[in-house]
């Protein structure tokens, strides 16, 4: 299990009651599992995603990574866990922007697949609310490195320990993750 603080243990509980669903799903992978983890139930509850914003920044604080500009990630999953950790930031006094990463490119208007602040030049964590194969969080670093940020790391929410963390790793990024399979219990 992974360090515990409260607010980091009441998150963890949430994620059991709201987000954990149990029966045989299929993954966008393709991979099959026995049960499913829908953050967003928890990432956009209104108790549960003040407290995601809290531990990712303390994943990142403790990880020694405090010096970003912005943080965001493929959009659906990673939209609520970046608008968290910016209104945690802002509370605490800390500038943080958030930042969309499209699947690609508009083909209408400025063409970007990067939406936000503009992040050229900006250091970034790349986030992500959990990840199988790491595919997504990759794609959208691809995306912002091209946009011209410096990726300084790739934060889940959860860990499903089905490679993601390797393959990322292996090309080239930081990882890390707030809550492991462990501390659901799964």
């Amino acid at each position: 299990m992974s360090e515990t603080t409260p607010t980091k243990a009441r998150l963890i509980e949430l994620i059991k009651e709201l987000a954990v669903v149990h029966g045989k799903v299929t993954l966008s992978s393709g991979i099959e599992a026995g049960y499913y983890v829908d953050l967003r139930r928890a990432t956009l509850h209104h108790e549960a995603a003040p407290l995601v914003g809290q531990v990712m920044l303390e994943l990142l604080d403790n990880s020694g990574i405090r010096d970003f500009d912005s943080v965001g990630g493929p959009t659906v999953g990673a939209d609520p866990v970046a608008t968290a950790v910016l209104h945690q930031a802002q509370a605490m006094g800390r500038a943080v922007n958030a930042f969309v990463v499209r699947k690609a490119p508009k083909e209408h208007g400025m063409g970007k697949q990067v939406e936000g602040p503009d992040v050229a030049g900006k250091k970034v964590v790349v986030l992500e609310d959990t990840s199988t194969t790491g595919a997504s969080p990759l794609t959208a670093a691809r995306a912002l490195e091209k946009a011209g940020a410096i990726i300084v790391a790739v934060a889940t929410v959860v860990d499903r320990a089905t490679g993601a963390r390797e393959v990322i790793e292996d090309a080239g990024y930081r990882y890390l993750s707030a809550v492991t399979l462990e501390d659901l219990g799964l």
